[in-house]
């Protein structure tokens, strides 16, 4: 995340007000499609990658000189190689060094009508012996206060003036659909992920699986986790990171999470995936 980066210039409740109707707004529209949609179901077979920040936005930065933007491109590189020859489509939110607002990145998704949205982020603190792996999934209330600034801290780029602030009410309202299936599917996802990158250094407490009112996570209309793969600011977690030994293991981990993930989500749905789709080897060069 940009250590740098702060959303004191907007109020909480405006940013509150504006996730609420971007969000109601999104389930709704969610809702009419699945109304309007054939009685079939269709399997698990568009993923979106969010590389995180990206152009004139480097996000954190370690002491070596490693650039968030730069490590985090590379793995979704490496994460869609692995899922597309497993079948799968994925589009990117950004494949270049460019700046993408985090509404078009939500607006991508939804053109693309995926079936799971994973933004991928590095970690950053003060602190330089925090170190670990952290993933999310989108909800109004953060659970717990670190998870709150790290919310802010990305959100700083969102600009609420776009969208209708709602009164509260609206916002309540999100509460009672935060069990409706999307939500549990983004929660179900999350522990998949955070489960398979832990696994990659057991040496290291994992830092669990968090809820926060992250704006990129708020407006797609499919599951959505964000995962941070380190602590960019970790002298040795960078050194790791720098290298494409790690960079593998990490796509290897998020590809394994993905198919797993794919694999219950069709089973739910009555949907048999084909022979070259199912199961979870999915290391491999990329």
């Amino acid at each position: 995340m940009h250590a740098a980066a702060t959303a004191s210039a907007r109020s909480p409740y405006a940013l509150r007000s504006a996730l609420g109707a971007l969000s109601i707004a999104c389930l709704l529209a969610a809702s009419a499609a699945r109304a309007n949609g054939t009685s079939e179901p269709e399997r698990f077979d568009v993923v979106v990658l969010d590389a995180g920040h990206g152009g004139d936005d480097h996000g954190a930065e370690g002491a070596g000189g490693l650039r968030e933007k730069d490590l985090v491109l590379d793995v979704a590189r490496r994460l869609a190689g692995r899922l597309e020859r497993r079948g799968l489509r994925v589009v990117h939110t950004r494949d270049a060094d460019a700046y993408v607002p985090l509404g078009e990145r939500t607006a991508i998704a939804n053109r693309a009508a995926a079936d799971l949205f994973l933004s991928i982020h590095a970690n950053a603190a003060s602190a330089r012996q925090a170190r670990g792996v952290e993933t999310y999934f989108v909800a109004l209330e953060a659970s717990d206060e670190a998870a709150r600034l790290l919310a802010e801290r990305e959100n700083a780029a969102f600009r609420e003036e776009h969208t209708a602030a709602p009164d509260d009410p609206l916002a309540s309202i999100l509460g009672d659909l935060a069990a409706a299936d999307a939500m549990r599917e983004s929660d179900e996802f999350a522990r998949f992920a955070h489960k398979e990158l832990s696994a990659l250094d057991r040496s290291v407490p994992s830092r669990g699986v968090k809820q926060a009112p992250f704006v990129v996570l708020m407006g797609v209309q499919m599951p959505a986790a964000l995962v941070e793969i380190g602590f960019i600011t970790n002298p040795a977690e960078e050194r790791e990171m720098a290298s494409d030994a790690r960079r593998d293991r990490v796509a290897d981990a998020l590809a394994r999470a993905v198919l797993g993930f794919a694999e219950r989500y069709d089973a739910r749905r009555g949907v048999r995936r084909p022979a070259r789709e199912s199961g979870n080897n999915a290391e491999g060069g990329g």
